[in-house]
């Protein structure tokens, strides 16, 4: 979960792509200290996250292998956001996955597949992708600067929060917003 000072959607969303950057720098996605000061600086904008065309050049490192799980055999294309919940046919929106991701993600989104316990296990470019993504979904919707309560109820709640008394703001609130 982020810490407390972390309250908005964009927040939310800065702050996990905060832990990417400090995994691609070799300091882990648990280094508080370098992500705290990432994710001020993303605040700010005194640092912008890579562009598209960047995650698609580090995508075509590897053509051939599912982003989610390394398998090789039987690519497909699949939605991050699927479009059954409002995912657009978008590069943004897309990865080649296996059929075995595919169909056992299904019509969930990257956080609530995997769940919220493995949150910071995603392959980065899918999950840097998805977050991207998800920002110009809220920035459209005008709810990047909502909190917990205003956007829940969502889809997920309860199972977006790690301890069962108190409901917090966590990346299921940014995709369970969608395809309510």
């Amino acid at each position: 979960m982020p810490p407390s000072a972390v309250k908005t959607v964009k927040e939310v969303i800065f702050w996990q792509y905060s832990k990417i950057i400090s995994a691609s720098a070799g300091m882990g996605k648990s280094n508080y200290g370098m992500i705290m000061s990432t994710y001020k600086k993303l605040c700010t904008g005194d640092i912008v996250w890579s562009s598209s065309v960047r995650e698609y050049l580090r995508e075509r490192e590897n053509p051939n292998i599912c982003i989610y799980c390394g398998n090789q055999d039987k690519l497909t294309i699949e939605h991050i956001l699927p479009r059954s919940r409002g995912g657009e046919d978008i590069t943004d929106n897309i990865v080649m996955v296996c059929k075995h991701c595919n169909s056992s993600k299904g019509d969930k989104g990257l956080y609530e597949w995997l769940t919220l316990s493995e949150k910071d296990n995603y392959h980065r470019i899918a999950e840097g992708k998805y977050l991207k993504y998800l920002y110009s979904l809220h920035e459209k919707n005008g709810t990047l600067d909502k909190t917990i309560n205003d956007l829940c109820p969502c889809r997920l709640n309860p199972k977006c929060s790690d301890e069962e008394s108190e409901h917090k703001l966590s990346v299921y609130c940014i995709e369970g917003c969608f395809g309510k």
